[in-house]
């Protein structure tokens, strides 16, 4: 049985009750795109069946006006701007900033000015969202993570099966890095700036001599405490060296110790 068949009833009553409580599912964090799993490969399972109402969401809502605040906003009434409390316990500094509606937000995280948190993402307490950073729908992401200035997680609402990008506990992703395409960053993994990461990216691992690759059936998946930078490798053709000419690719240079730890430890005078 496909997703669609199998939460059709769902697309039949979607004004009803039933959506509206799923949505509050997501918000709350009780209902999940992706759940850690022992059991795979990559330590997380997808779920498919929250993907499918999610996109059930956009199938029939309407684009309405949002206007509000001097800005403009047109966009499907299933999904509008989530509203916040002071007792939600987020920490939103003013400058653009926004949550879609069906996204869960913990306790004690920092979002600085203008980021953006879509629909189906789960962000756990005490994570910094720093400016220009982009939560994609459905990404997971753990508890007192770093996303730096311009750090772009990848969303995914398509095919449903699909991992979204997960970033465990504690890890630091620097300025300007991209993780997409179901890409798993195991807990207290450091990515420094720059350091793109995709289903087609290798990842050379200079301290355990291995490459970590995805494959049809399996995500990419960044070791525990591996600090990865921005590297490359020369293209071994005869027009490649003639040329002097390299591609990039990430590389794991080290892992993480007490010097590392103490270098990106985040200020909790600061939040």
């Amino acid at each position: 049985m496909t997703p669609a068949q199998q939460f059709a009833p769902l697309l039949d009553a979607f004004s009803s009750r039933l959506f509206r409580e799923f949505k509050a599912g997501l918000n709350k964090g009780e209902i999940r795109a992706a759940e850690p799993d022992p059991g795979t490969p990559s330590g997380w399972r997808v779920n498919a069946w929250v993907k499918a109402c999610i996109l059930a969401g956009f199938r029939f809502g309407k684009v309405v006006n949002m206007t509000g605040a001097g800005a403009f906003f047109f966009d499907k009434q299933t999904y509008p701007r989530q509203r916040l409390q002071l007792k939600d316990g987020i920490r939103i500094v003013p400058g653009g900033s926004s949550i879609r509606d069906g996204a869960h937000v913990g306790r004690g995280v920092t979002c600085m000015p203008p980021m953006f948190v879509n629909v189906g993402a789960y962000v756990d307490e005490g994570t910094m969202i720093d400016s220009h950073a982009l939560v994609g729908s459905c990404a997971q992401i753990g508890k007192r993570v770093h996303l730096s200035a311009a750090a772009q997680i990848g969303g995914v609402l398509e095919p449903v099966g699909a991992l979204p990008v997960i970033i465990e506990d504690e890890a630091l992703i620097g300025g300007n890095c991209g993780v997409y395409e179901g890409t798993v960053v195991k807990a207290r993994a450091v990515l420094g700036a720059g350091v793109i990461l995709t289903r087609s990216t290798p990842v050379y691992d200079l301290v355990r001599n291995q490459i970590h690759r995805a494959t049809d059936d399996q995500a990419l998946v960044i070791p525990s405490d591996a600090v990865v930078v921005a590297g490359s490798r020369a293209i071994t053709t005869d027009q490649g060296r003639a040329w002097g000419l390299s591609l990039y690719t990430p590389v794991i240079v080290k892992y993480r110790d007490d010097k590392t730890g103490a270098r990106i430890q985040l200020e909790d005078l600061l939040r």
